[in-house]
């Protein structure tokens, strides 16, 4: 074995979607040294590597292990959606005379959309008294680019991508791996929508993304909490906050503590600790919006507006597209049925 046929050997070890059994001929014939008056540009491995298929068996074991052969029924759909639109760069610059192949571009938004949405209903239903700064912010945590990408390295799709790197252009940023591998999830979301229905979506969306503990505290900064909380109460109508000095030890030690309280009427709203009672009354305050941004509706009250949709499968809209078409067959129907009757007395 050449020294060529070792690298290749190599590189589609390195590659778990690419297979020598499932390819017709290997070497390819672009790896044999041909004697030339015109030399051709050096064969890279690598390059030829990143063009094979994945092989069915890879796709569809990846298709079982989230669970959703069902839906992902022939291995063309996994490699769709596992196809990114970069790839279509470095298959026309190499293999011009090959029809492209299907890629995710056309689910990949939608599914980020349809993502967006289940994340931002489920947030706003559960801390129904976050801000939006800070709900922007959970919601791009939970089904953002990074986290995208690490779902679909936990699927196991990282030897399934398909893609090319871009460089930076004044026109658009470079393109990275991280942002090709999110784009997998989103279009598996996109193909259960289509192929099963809405609520089907949801559901996988909230088993990969939605069930992962989020620390919200570390998103809420204020730079005025006391300035925050008077703007809150006077909101909700209630009496303006007041500092009290809870306990003290050491205040004219090295090192004092002071347990301040903010009350408004006789309720307590927060408490904190400093060594000084600027910082403790600073703490207590901003202890104090916590506990109201971060209130949790419990789960089993959790009412989320996309339940209202049909269960039933297919497109949403198209259900409810031959339902108003149902609804008007019928209304023509009666006037058609009372327009008879008058005439009939006339």
């Amino acid at each position: 074995m050449g020294h060529v046929q070792k690298r290749l050997v190599t590189s589609a070890a390195k590659l778990a979607s690419v297979s020598t059994a499932n390819l017709a001929k290997f070497p390819p014939k672009e790896a044999l040294f041909v004697r030339r008056e015109v030399p051709k540009a050096p064969f890279s491995p690598e390059t030829w590597a990143s063009l094979q298929s994945s092989p069915p068996s890879a796709l569809s074991a990846f298709a079982h292990r989230i669970g959703l052969a069902s839906v992902l029924e022939t291995p063309d759909i996994v490699q769709q959606a596992c196809t990114h639109p970069s790839f279509h760069t470095i298959h026309r610059q190499l293999l011009p005379h090959q029809p492209l192949p299907a890629t995710n571009a056309q689910l990949a938004p939608l599914g980020n959309a349809l993502m967006g949405l289940f994340a931002s209903e489920y947030l706003h239903a559960s801390y129904p008294y976050l801000p939006t700064r800070v709900l922007k912010a959970a919601v791009t945590a939970h089904v953002g680019p990074l986290t995208s990408a690490s779902v679909a390295q936990e699927m196991g799709a990282t030897s399934l991508l398909r893609w090319h790197r871009s460089p930076n252009t004044p026109s658009r940023p470079a393109l990275l791996h991280s942002e090709a591998l999110s784009s997998i999830p989103r279009a598996i979301t996109a193909l259960i929508y289509q192929k099963r229905s809405l609520l089907s979506a949801r559901q996988f969306v909230h088993s990969f993304f939605l069930g992962r503990e989020i620390d919200l505290r570390g998103m809420i900064k204020f730079r005025d909490p006391k300035k925050a909380l008077l703007e809150m109460v006077a909101k909700f109508d209630r009496e303006r906050p007041q500092s009290r000095l809870l306990k003290e030890t050491g205040r004219f030690s090295n090192s004092p503590v002071f347990v301040v309280g903010i009350f408004s009427g006789s309720d307590q709203l927060g408490e904190g600790f400093g060594s000084s009672l600027k910082m403790a009354e600073f703490r207590a305050a901003e202890d104090a919006l916590h506990r109201v941004y971060l209130t949790r509706t419990p789960s089993h009250l959790v009412q989320l507006p996309t339940t209202t949709f049909p269960p039933g499968l297919g497109d949403v809209f198209t259900t409810q597209r031959r339902e108003k078409e149902c609804i008007l067959l019928q209304i023509l129907r009666q006037r058609k049925s009372c327009t008879q009757v008058q005439v009939g007395a006339l």
